[in-house]
């Protein structure tokens, strides 16, 4: 079964760490992948830019509209995420405490199982 394994970055907690720390979570994200990678469990994964650079697109009346945004009140937003083939939702739950920011306070992976997949290879 899919597990999409969500990382929410939260900048108030992320903006206390130093330069060593920044550091070995991306070293220590390396290694996940490197490690879900040689598993074969590794479907796919991004990284996300920050919210301030993304847009809403709404369609009314016929027309498009894009806007800056979303602009959501809230202190995390999505980061970016691991999408793993697992053989139980145990084995997802061992890997998400492996990734980096599973360790940091304030900060957790979300696990959530995937109902439908639907990769471009399909």
């Amino acid at each position: 079964m899919k597990y999409l394994l969500i990382m929410h970055n939260n900048p108030a907690v992320l903006s206390k760490l130093n330069e060593d720390q920044m550091k070995e979570i991306g070293d220590g994200h390396q290694r996940f992948i490197d490690a879900v990678r040689a598993s074969g469990e590794l479907v796919d994964s991004v990284a996300l830019a920050q919210p301030t650079e993304s847009a809403v697109v709404r369609v009314r009346d016929g027309a498009k509209v894009v806007t800056d945004g979303p602009y959501i009140e809230s202190k995390e937003f999505l980061g970016g995420y691991y999408l793993l083939e697992c053989a139980s939702q145990e084995r997802a739950h061992e890997l998400a405490a492996t990734i980096p920011d599973a360790n940091i306070d304030g900060m957790g992976v979300e696990v959530r199982p995937v109902i439908f997949f639907f990769g471009s290879d399909n």
